[in-house]
């Protein structure tokens, strides 16, 4: 570690050293917007992460499994520890200054869920670079860009983990918040999870004091929002002048879209994803909001079960 750091710094400390992203590079790409990067020759690393790969992918991508970020049934939103993240990384190639763009199927807005989440463990990592293509795969493929078939063997970097907790927050931390009022949490799930009505993985109800911004709203017509449309949203809801921004859903997922809309597109300081979200919190026993009484989660817990939703 130590020869790693004194390397990086002698090379910033070169005249005219920098690592800078590709001109035109953002964080949220359109289809036309990577293939102009492409075109133009830039050396830029495309991982995809869900759909099936070998049926239809952009050419020179390689396949990282979702899974692959992801935790146990339990909770698949808590953090895995660094060095299967660093392990996963090395094998798909990943280098902490290639440009990177994180690429899902694109079925529907919450697969995109997939590579924001993504996207935020290679942030935290030490990735630079970093981008999701909007629309994912199928957006690609509809507007006719080139595509390939087939496995791809990725070549294996030397990429060396350094996790930073810029964007993170534990549940110690949300409960201290909760209790001091000094924050802005923001539940990225659908209606029915906020109001207690609906629940999977979690306690039905959700964090005292949270309020409800569903991940949907940042997209039209299956696309993600422009980044002007995103920093509306945050004004709209007055998250742009907040101490301290919360996101969390049910395991992190529907949470990192919203982390990334509010922190990468709407440039909103201080953004957090509260990455094990409602199936942490909940198993502490913490009180929640919207929370329904005994009486009523055995009603619904009936008639889930009569719904075959159990």
């Amino acid at each position: 570690m130590l020869r790693k750091t004194a390397l990086t710094l002698t090379l910033t400390a070169l005249p005219g050293f920098a690592l800078a992203a590709p001109e035109g590079w953002q964080p949220l790409l359109a289809p036309s917007d990577l293939s102009a990067l492409l075109e133009r020759g830039e050396d830029i690393h495309i991982i995809r992460v869900t759909g099936d790969f070998e049926a239809g992918h952009i050419p020179g991508a390689v396949f990282s499994p979702y899974s692959e970020w992801r935790a146990g049934p339990t909770n698949p939103g808590a953090l895995k520890p660094e060095l299967e993240y660093e392990s996963e990384a090395v094998r798909v190639g990943v280098t902490a200054d290639r440009p990177t763009v994180i690429v899902h199927n694109g079925d529907s807005p919450s697969d995109m869920g997939a590579a924001a989440r993504v996207y935020w463990t290679l942030k935290s990592l030490g990735v630079q670079d970093l981008a999701l293509l909007n629309g994912g795969y199928q957006a690609w493929a509809a507007a006719g860009l080139p595509t390939a078939k087939g496995k791809v063997t990725p070549t294996e970097s030397d990429f060396y983990a350094e996790w930073r907790d810029d964007w993170y927050i534990p549940t110690s931390e949300v409960v201290d918040l909760v209790e001091s009022g000094e924050a802005r949490l923001v539940d990225s799930r659908p209606e029915g999870f906020f109001e207690g009505i609906t629940w999977s993985i979690a306690r039905p109800g959700t964090i005292r004091s949270a309020e409800n911004l569903q991940f949907s709203q940042f997209f039209e017509d299956s696309l993600m929002v422009a980044p002007e449309r995103a920093r509306e949203i945050a004004a709209e809801q007055g998250l742009q002048d907040a101490p301290v921004t919360v996101s969390f859903c049910n395991t992190g997922h529907w949470a990192a879209i919203n982390w990334f809309a509010l922190s990468e597109l709407a440039e909103v300081p201080n953004t957090r994803l509260y990455a094990e979200s409602m199936a942490e919190y909940t198993i502490h026993g913490h009180a929640l909001d919207n929370e329904p009484n005994r009486v009523a989660y055995l009603w619904l817990s009936t008639k889930r079960w009569v719904n075959g939703l159990f």
